[in-house]
């Protein structure tokens, strides 16, 4: 089984994290080197298809291309959270599990967040707005072009994955590795 924290590497790690969407899905990656990260690429697939069958394949395709030129070493994706609407809940939950199957069957390890955890791991609140993610992640990152909403959700999908493993090396005591084990 691959880990989804392969962060005791010391090659540098490549995270692709996902906001999924029913009409724009939004992509980002970030590099980490250590305990730093850095910003990659970032994007939205725009759904364009009417019916659900294309609008679905349209998230595989997309993802398989950013999967295949990016080659990402482990994912993140947001969690459903629960929609006034039904029907928006459930075409959320198809474009999600669309997005997940694509991640597997490239062989990428999927960890998944709800929006409070991506919120608190890059604002430090974990009720904050689309705006105060959006700033976060462009200083974090040190992004000094515009962003998209679902981009920069991504971006924070990745950052919160990233802030994750390293609090859990924290919390084992790890202050460095040699050959991939904790010191």
């Amino acid at each position: 089984m691959i880990s989804v924290y392969p962060f005791l590497s010391s090659k540098p790690l490549k995270i692709l994290g996902i906001d999924p969407g029913s009409c724009v899905t939004g992509f980002g990656l970030i590099e980490v080197h250590g305990q730093s990260a850095d910003y990659l690429a970032s994007g939205c697939i725009r759904i364009k298809s009417t019916t659900v069958d294309l609008r679905l394949k349209e998230i595989l395709d997309g993802l398989n291309e950013v999967i295949d030129t990016f080659e990402p070493d482990v994912s993140a994706i947001e969690q459903i959270f629960m929609h006034k609407s039904p029907d928006s809940a459930l075409k959320l939950g198809q474009a999600r599990g669309v997005a997940i199957v694509t991640l597997a069957s490239k062989n990428l390890p999927v960890a998944e967040y709800s929006a409070r955890q991506i919120k608190q791991s890059v604002v430090g609140y974990g009720a904050a707005d689309k705006t105060q993610v959006m700033h976060m992640v462009k200083r974090l990152l040190r992004i000094e072009h515009d962003l998209k909403a679902d981009a920069s959700d991504a971006l924070a999908v990745a950052l919160c994955h990233f802030h994750s493993a390293q609090s859990l090396l924290h919390l084992q005591g790890a202050k460095k590795t040699v050959r991939g084990r904790l010191r």
